[in-house]
């Protein structure tokens, strides 16, 4: 009689919650960058070493199973893996050292130094995947953060613990307006995650955009899209455990995740490999339950502690505003801000386009004048966006509208307000006074 595969399977299921686990397995597959392993059963999430011939044993996340058979994927390249390599339990779960040591460091996503600098000193050791906190326990969103960019500071003013995503597409000045939001902003402590860049970006941002004065009251975790998917991945939950640490310690946090784009981007491999059925551009249903999760990392933390205030950047492949990623990012934050390839092309820096930004604390943080003062600079911005093409064209008459005839008298004040130099900032202060003044003119 052939058996039933179904009962089979029940059968096997109910073996491995019964058996002990087995710390030791063997390899029997690879395809990809995905080890298959047999007699191995540990959890979801556990590190392990995978033997090489003549070479030091490679270590490996488990990112799936199925019945028996444990899936794996390495840190590193797989040179040297033979069939029948044991497969040894090393942790039962992916943890972190953190501490006050690692400020003015360069890491990466295993929290060894890239700077070369010893290891930095540690006085906890966490989970990756953080601890939650209860909603109801969180401190309100209260306090005006100074970014020290007029645009950002006068007519989409973030909070301390707000949730703001960057979406751009390529070359319209993204890296540019996060150096300076890095420099600028009044932070106890930043955190930067650099996830999938290029490794000359790695550098050049920490050489130039950030530079020593910045690096010294910041965290640095680099990730190269040249690293393995589950090391990209690892990054991007380092870079919120340790922006968790410093809250926890009532700092308030600048947290800067360049790109969670390139985090989704590792998860669909991941996800892939292991079998997930691919749904919108390829994206497996696990990306769309992993970026919510990380968004809700940030934040203000418990009553009495600090804030978590995270600005994520979006890459928006081929400026499609309707991509997957971006419309779950988008749904799951507190505003955005875009930027415009239009005015990257006509040397407005920074490219900020107020017709698709918005900062949903906005209202809550400023006082009836402010806010009316702001919204009316974006009204009349937008009216003249709107009715640009009349305008070059000589078929506007003036006198038509009273209202548009403001914004094209104001139109260079406004284009000088919004621009801005990446080596000069401008605080909360000076910003809404030169606004106020502007829009009483």
């Amino acid at each position: 009689m052939i058996p039933d595969p179904a009962i089979a399977l029940e059968s096997a299921s109910r073996r491995a919650l019964v058996d002990p686990p087995t710390r030791v397995g063997r390899l029997v597959r690879m395809v990809g960058l995905t080890l298959e392993a047999h007699g191995l059963i540990v959890p979801h999430g556990a590190l392990c070493r995978v033997e090489r011939a003549g070479m030091e044993d490679l270590e490996a996340e488990v990112v799936g199973f199925n019945d028996r058979a444990t899936f794996l994927m390495p840190f590193g390249e797989p040179t040297g893996i033979a069939p029948g390599a044991h497969v040894r339990l090393s942790s039962r779960q992916s943890n972190a050292r953190v501490g006050p040591g690692l400020l003015g460091r360069v890491i990466d996503p295993r929290g060894e130094p890239l700077d070369g600098r010893p290891a930095p000193p540690w006085d906890q050791e966490l989970g990756l995947q953080g601890r939650p906190i209860n909603p109801l326990e969180r401190g309100p969103i209260d306090q005006v953060l100074d970014v020290g960019v007029k645009a950002i500071n006068g007519v989409l003013t973030i909070g301390r613990g707000q949730r703001i995503g960057l979406m751009a597409g390529s070359g319209v000045g993204k890296s540019i307006l996060l150096g300076m939001l890095t420099r600028y902003t009044q932070a106890d402590v930043v955190v930067i995650g650099l996830i999938g860049e290029r490794g000359r970006e790695v550098n050049d941002f920490i050489r130039e955009s950030l530079g020593p004065a910045g690096l010294a009251k910041s965290v640095v975790i680099a990730a190269p899209a040249n690293v393995s998917p589950v090391l990209r991945l690892r990054a991007s939950h380092l870079a919120h455990l340790v922006a968790e640490y410093f809250r926890d310690q009532g700092k308030n946090v600048l947290l800067l995740l360049d790109s969670l784009t390139r985090v989704a981007h590792a998860q669909r491999e991941i996800g892939l490999a292991v079998g997930e059925p691919p749904t919108a551009k390829g994206y497996p249903p696990s990306v769309f339950t992993l970026l919510p999760n990380l968004i809700e990392r940030a934040g203000v933390g418990r009553r009495g502690h600090g804030s978590i205030t995270a600005i994520y950047t979006v890459l928006m492949e081929g400026d499609d505003t309707s991509d997957p990623v971006v419309d779950i990012v988008r749904a799951s934050l507190d505003g955005q801000v875009m930027l415009s390839r239009a005015l990257a092309d006509a040397a407005h820096y920074p490219a900020i386009d107020l017709a698709g930004s918005i900062s949903r604390i906005m209202q809550s943080l400023l006082e009836p004048d402010e806010l009316r003062a702001a919204n009316r600079f974006r009204r009349l911005w937008t009216l003249y966006q709107q009715n640009i093409d009349l305008i070059q064209v000589g078929a506007y008459q003036k006198g038509a509208n009273p209202e548009l005839d403001e914004a094209i008298d104001l139109r260079g004040h406004m284009e000088t307000f919004l621009r801005q130099p990446m080596d000069h900032g401008v605080d909360y202060a000076q910003t809404r006074a030169r606004l106020n003044d502007l829009m009483r003119a």
